[in-house]
């Protein structure tokens, strides 16, 4: 039997990804909101494709804020622009 490959939706574009292909940004315990690029840090979870645009959508359509449930301050995508950046996409 083949083995089944884990989705998950992005937040920002809406398709669904292989988990592999995407990015886990996560909201720890104390309420901060990281990328967490190993895909195994604690805390609630919401993906977004390897790509700044998406993350770009993320924010105008507030995917981020309706996974956590909360609202999120533009420092916080600011933070995950530059993170993005550093990585070199």
């Amino acid at each position: 039997m083949a083995k089944k490959i884990p989705m998950r939706q992005c937040v920002g574009c809406g398709l669904m990804k292989n988990k592999k292909d995407m990015i886990r940004v996560i909201k720890t315990a104390t309420g901060e909101i990281l990328l967490d690029r190993t895909g195994r840090q604690n805390g609630r979870g919401a993906y977004i494709c390897d790509d700044r645009d998406c993350l770009i959508k993320a924010r105008k359509n507030k995917g981020l804020e309706r996974s956590f449930r909360q609202q999120i301050p533009a420092e916080v995508y600011d933070s995950l622009e530059k993170e993005f950046d550093a990585d070199g996409k």
